[in-house]
C-alpha cells in the first residue's frame, strides 16, 4: 500500500504587504477531496505540519462561492461555451462567478422549464442573458429583466434561484468542514520536524493543498527541504496545489548549484487569479507564480484563469488553483499507479 506525506500549513495569519495580519490556512476543497481520494483508492495518507500543531481552515476559503454544486458549475460552464466560437479566448473573472449570480443559471433554466419551456430553449435563453451579464458587468436577473428574457418568470422568482445557490454553497462548505474536522490527522497531525531522513524515505510521495498558509510555513523551512531532497532522490512523486507548490521553494541546491527543480515545469496559483482574490487585493508581499519562476521553474499555466490546469514533468505534479482539485489528485494515484 503506498503511503503518502499528505503536508498541510498549520499557519494561521499572512502578513500582507503593509505588514498587517489577515487570517489564513489550508483550502478546505483543495484538502478534502485529495484526502477522501487518496484513502477510497486505498492509499495509507499521513497528515504532516511543520510544527505538529493542527492546520486551520482558511475562513476565505469557507466562502460559499468556492463550494458551489457540481452541477451548478457544469452547467454554468456549458453556458460560458456559448460566449465565443473558441473557449480558451473567454476570460471569467472570480468577481464574474461569485457576484453576478451567473452560476445560478441552472436554477433558472430549470424554473423555465417548469414553467414549460422546453430544456434547450431554456438553455438559450439563460446563455444569451449570461453573455450579456459577463460582458457589460452587470447581475444575470438584472439583464433577464432589462432585456425581457424571463420567460414568463417574476424577478422575485429569478432572485430565488441566486438565493438558492448561495444557501446550497453555505451547505456544502460547512458540511466539508465537517467532514475535515471528523478526519483524526487534522486534529493530531504528525510533525514533520520530528521525522528523521529514514522516517521521511518511508513516504511513497508528498502531497501538499493550497490555501494561502504555505505561503507562510512551507517555502523557507528546512525540514520541508529534507523531505523534498529525500523523496526526490528516490524519484517519488512530489505533488503540489494552487498555493501547495510554494514548498517547492524550500527544496535544496543540486550537486550543479542550481535549484534542485531548475528547468521543471510546473504550475501554481497565477499571478493572474491571485489578483482577483481577497487577500491579493489587499496586497502580499510576494506572488507563488512569480517567485517559481525566479527560482527557475519553466512555468505551464491553463488557457484562462480559473480552469483545471495538472502539469506532470517527471516526479513533480502541480495543479493551478481550486478547480485543478480533483486532476491533479488522480494524478498522483496514477503515478503510484493506484488508479
Amino acid at each position: 500500500m503506498p503511503r503518502i506525506a499528505y503536508l498541510v500549513s498549520s499557519a494561521q495569519e499572512i502578513q500582507l504587504a503593509d505588514g498587517s495580519a489577515h487570517p489564513t490556512g489550508y483550502f478546505a476543497e483543495e484538502a478534502l477531496k485529495p484526502f477522501e481520494r487518496f484513502t477510497e483508492a486505498g492509499v495509507d495518507v499521513v497528515v504532516l505540519t511543520p510544527d505538529g500543531r493542527p492546520p486551520f481552515a482558511d475562513p476565505y476559503g469557507l466562502e460559499d462561492f468556492f463550494h458551489y454544486p457540481d452541477e451548478d458549475t457544469d452547467f454554468f460552464g456549458s453556458v460560458t461555451r456559448t460566449f465565443h466560437h473558441d473557449p480558451d479566448d473567454i476570460r471569467i473573472t472570480l468577481h464574474q462567478t461569485t457576484e453576478l449570480g451567473l452560476v445560478a443559471a441552472r436554477r433558472i433554466a430549470e424554473r423555465l422549464t417548469a414553467r414549460g419551456m422546453a430544456a434547450a430553449d431554456a438553455h438559450a435563453l439563460v446563455s444569451r442573458a449570461a453573455k450579456s451579464a459577463w460582458r457589460q458587468d452587470r447581475p444575470l436577473v438584472d439583464v433577464l429583466v432589462a432585456e425581457d428574457l424571463t420567460g414568463g418568470l417574476s424577478r422575485d422568482e429569478l432572485q430565488s434561484a441566486v438565493d438558492e445557490l448561495t444557501a446550497a454553497g453555505r451547505e456544502l462548505s460547512a458540511e466539508r468542514k465537517r467532514r475535515l474536522d471528523a478526519i483524526p490527522g487534522f486534529q493530531e497531525p504528525v510533525a514533520l520536524s520530528s521525522l528523521s531522513d529514514e522516517d521521511m524515505a518511508g513516504f511513497d510521495a508528498v502531497f501538499a493543498p493550497g490555501g494561502h498558509g504555505p505561503m507562510v510555513d512551507l517555502a523557507d523551512n528546512p525540514d520541508v527541504a529534507r523531505l523534498l531532497a529525500t523523496l526526490h532522490d528516490k524519484h517519488a512523486p512530489v505533488a503540489a496545489l494552487c498555493h501547495g507548490p510554494a514548498l517547492l521553494l524550500s527544496a535544496p541546491e543540486r550537486a550543479d548549484g542550481q535549484w534542485l527543480f531548475d528547468g521543471y515545469r510546473m504550475t501554481c496559483f497565477t499571478d493572474e487569479e491571485e489578483d482577483q482574490t481577497l487577500p491579493g487585493r489587499l496586497g502580499l508581499p510576494w506572488y507563488v507564480d512569480t517567485a517559481l519562476k525566479n527560482a527557475g521553474a519553466v512555468f505551464d499555466d491553463g488557457p484562462a484563469a480559473w480552469v483545471s490546469h495538472v502539469v506532470v514533468d517527471r516526479n513533480l505534479i502541480t495543479g493551478q488553483n481550486p478547480n485543478s482539485t480533483e486532476a491533479t489528485a488522480d494524478a498522483v494515484l496514477k503515478a503510484l499507479e493506484v488508479r
